[in-house]
């Protein structure tokens, strides 16, 4: 049974230059083991750690761009060490630019994410912490849809500005030799 990790992250405030001042509001994960999507907020992280560091792979959309620096605030070791699959940064390196989880889902999946996370912001600004929850929830359901399209047909598709569909060629397989036998991350 695959231990992998989908996961996505909302925070308090818009994106800017300094990750390291970013707060989180809600982290959405869904794990493969269990067969359970599960939401923990800014105060139930350190419940995440422990299932983070059994993890096989931890796999997100732009996720070392953003939300593994942006976790990386509330963690006592590194995330960036253990096993990771960015699809964004699979996409990048196959076309050599880069394109929206909204889009990708669009040609794979035929649904898109369910709106953006500047509304996340929003919500927060006005305590409205279920809207976010949900909204995280649904970036992940889209995010583990994406990826299990990849892993199927070894691909992924895109409309360029022409309107036709594209093939981005992926490899999501996790391989045994990126396994670890035990993710330690922590400084002893």
């Amino acid at each position: 049974m695959s231990n992998e990790i989908v996961f996505d992250i909302e925070t308090q405030t818009a994106a800017g230059a300094d990750y390291s001042a970013m707060r989180v509001s809600v982290v959405g994960v869904y794990f493969y083991e269990t067969d359970e999507y599960v939401v923990y907020e800014e105060h139930e992280l350190n419940k995440l750690w422990p299932r983070i560091e059994r993890a096989d792979r931890l796999i997100g959309y732009n996720s070392k761009g953003f939300d593994v620096p942006i976790l990386n605030n509330y963690y006592p070791g590194d995330l960036m060490r253990l096993p990771q699959l960015d699809m964004l940064e699979e996409i990048h390196r196959a076309l050599g630019f880069r394109l929206k989880l909204d889009h990708v889902a669009q040609a794979c999946l035929g649904v898109g994410k369910s709106g953006h996370g500047l509304q996340a912001v929003e919500w927060w600004k006005q305590g409205e912490i279920d809207k976010i929850k949900r909204y995280c929830l649904d970036d992940v359901k889209v995010t583990k849809g994406v990826y299990e399209y990849g892993l199927k047909y070894k691909a992924l598709a895109y409309e360029d500005r022409l309107g036709g569909r594209k093939a981005i060629p992926v490899e999501f397989a996790l391989k045994e030799t990126q396994k670890p036998a035990i993710n330690l991350t922590m400084p002893f």
